[in-house]
């Protein structure tokens, strides 16, 4: 993929993609890098470690979390693009839902928009993706982040998601977003149950049929706390350090499954797994 002065060579390389939430309520990292100063040398240090991409964003959405104004978000994120963009030399990635925010973002130093609604909390989006030139995440979500984990049902999950994603890739190039600029995410975590997100990560080559990136995001999500907690009857034992390891199991599947991105809060510990899975792959 080529943007605004970036190329990512997709394919034998799994690349990783940093989260970095300057954000008070994050599900797993909230509160510890709400401060500008903060969430910079994190940054630098992800990009140290080797990361692809960066993925900033202002606004918790996690399960039943409440949403925060375009000011508070902008105040958030726009002083931790700026600098960082004058320090690292790969793409930052503006996690974000609203238009003005990811404006803002792409003038401070972004050139990716990674839109958990695939444009649809935000019509004027496409227009910003369109009018920048940058790369976009398209990725599945039911319902809002509010009330999407109230009992997420499907018919047919993988089918689902997979016409979701067709028609916001539709739309998107019909609003002049070029192809070679899109990819998508199936949203693991978004709407969905604990076996939805298994079944998602165990269906990833489905989705190859949109011809697209692939990007998962399975990073300490609550599916792995779940299934720790199902095999261990002292649920007291498990820790930080457990959820790492199971989210470098998912990152492994992912990546075997068919991911050509992966989302994770621990760069240094995945681009170790990545260099192995991809070399499996290669083998």
């Amino acid at each position: 993929m080529v943007f605004k002065n970036h190329c990512l060579k997709l394919g034998e390389k799994t690349c990783v993609m940093g989260i970095l939430n300057v954000t008070p309520d994050s599900f797993s990292d909230g509160g510890l890098y709400i401060n500008p100063s903060s969430a910079i040398d994190q940054g630098l240090k992800m990009a140290d470690e080797g990361a692809d991409i960066i993925d900033i964003g202002g606004e918790s959405t996690r399960p039943f979390s409440n949403p925060v104004s375009e000011k508070d978000e902008i105040e958030r994120v726009i002083p931790v693009i700026r600098e960082l963009s004058k320090q690292v030399s790969i793409p930052i990635s503006i996690d974000t839902t609203k238009a003005v925010v990811a404006e803002k973002a792409v003038l401070a130093g972004a050139s990716i928009i990674n839109d958990i609604s695939s444009f649809t909390f935000d019509s004027k989006m496409t227009d910003v993706a369109a009018k920048h030139e940058v790369a976009v995440i398209l990725m599945h979500i039911k319902g809002r982040p509010k009330a999407m984990q109230v009992l997420p049902t499907y018919e047919n999950l993988i089918k689902e998601i997979c016409l979701f994603l067709e028609d916001a890739v539709k739309k998107a190039m019909e609003k002049n977003i070029d192809k070679s600029k899109i990819i998508i995410d199936p949203g693991i975590g978004f709407g969905k149950s604990f076996n939805h997100n298994l079944q998602i990560i165990n269906n990833i080559d489905k989705f190859n049929t949109l011809n697209l990136p692939i990007l998962v995001g399975p990073s300490r999500k609550a599916f792995i706390r779940n299934i720790l907690q199902k095999q261990d009857k002292d649920k007291t034992k498990l820790n930080s350090i457990d959820i790492e390891t199971g989210t470098q199991a998912a990152v492994s599947a992912s990546i075997l499954n068919g991911a050509h991105i992966v989302r994770v809060h621990n760069v240094k510990e995945t681009i170790v797994t990545t260099r192995v899975i991809d070399a499996v792959k290669l083998a």
